[in-house]
């Protein structure tokens, strides 16, 4: 697989939807992800990020605006032990209750589907990023509709081992602009990384859509220490 542009990529439709980036910096003393989201609706982009221990949640800019809180409200991240869980939705908490149980990453979402918002059926992207000991591997994980028919749900992991120094995955639910939007389609698409936390935060920001961007969450783990950086961006202030 070619790898890109993480910024050209980013810029490359109004409207990708949620994204998860993860990978390895290019240094490659650093485990990488972001998290972000954006909206169309009112409701969608009355959002902020706000930490929560170690991971974060979703609420609302102004509480007195928010209509509907399903599907919008949720910790997008948790951590469990040597593993960060990133994912666009509450299963998050699935899996982070999955693997405390011992399921894999995989069997975890075993009871998850796409979501139940017709007729875009919008896809549960999930990752998961493993360090412990100097080591690093991460996963990443699609449940979608069947070409948009809800019937069928088709399932799909991507697991990395000893990923590369400067190269990452991305995932996002739309390919682009749409009604209804249509899903993402194929493997993650391979990424270039930087090994500048603020750096990296900057680009991803400024390559979004500037009317449909949200929140950006960004996170970088040393792969020796396990200690972390975050930085999270909202365009709600």
């Amino acid at each position: 697989m070619k790898m890109v542009s993480l910024a050209q990529e980013l810029s490359s439709t109004s409207y990708p939807g949620r994204g998860i980036v993860i990978g390895r910096s290019k240094d490659g003393k650093k485990a990488v992800t972001a998290y972000f989201i954006m909206g169309r609706s009112s409701n969608s982009r009355n959002r902020v990020f706000v930490e929560e221990g170690e991971g974060i949640r979703t609420e609302a800019f102004d509480p007195s605006k928010l209509e509907d809180p399903s599907l919008i409200i949720y910790a997008p991240v948790r951590v469990l032990g040597n593993t960060t869980i990133v994912t666009n939705g509450d299963q998050t908490d699935t899996v982070y209750d999955g693997m405390k149980a011992g399921e894999s990453f995989e069997e975890s979402l075993r009871c998850r589907e796409f979501e139940p918002d017709a007729p875009n059926y919008t896809p549960r992207i999930s990752g998961i990023l493993n360090v412990a000991d100097g080591k690093f591997d991460y996963a990443m994980s699609i449940l979608k509709s069947n070409n948009g028919n809800p019937e069928c749900c088709n399932r799909y992991t991507f697991t990395y081992d000893n990923p590369i120094a400067g190269e990452g995955h991305f995932i996002h639910t739309y390919m682009q602009d749409g009604d209804p939007l249509p899903s993402f389609e194929g493997e993650p698409t391979l990424v270039d990384m930087d090994d500048d936390i603020d750096a990296f935060t900057a680009s991803v920001w400024s390559h979004l859509n500037p009317d449909n961007k949200v929140s950006l969450f960004v996170r970088f783990i040393d792969i020796v220490t396990g200690e972390y950086e975050t930085r999270i961006v909202n365009k709600n202030e």
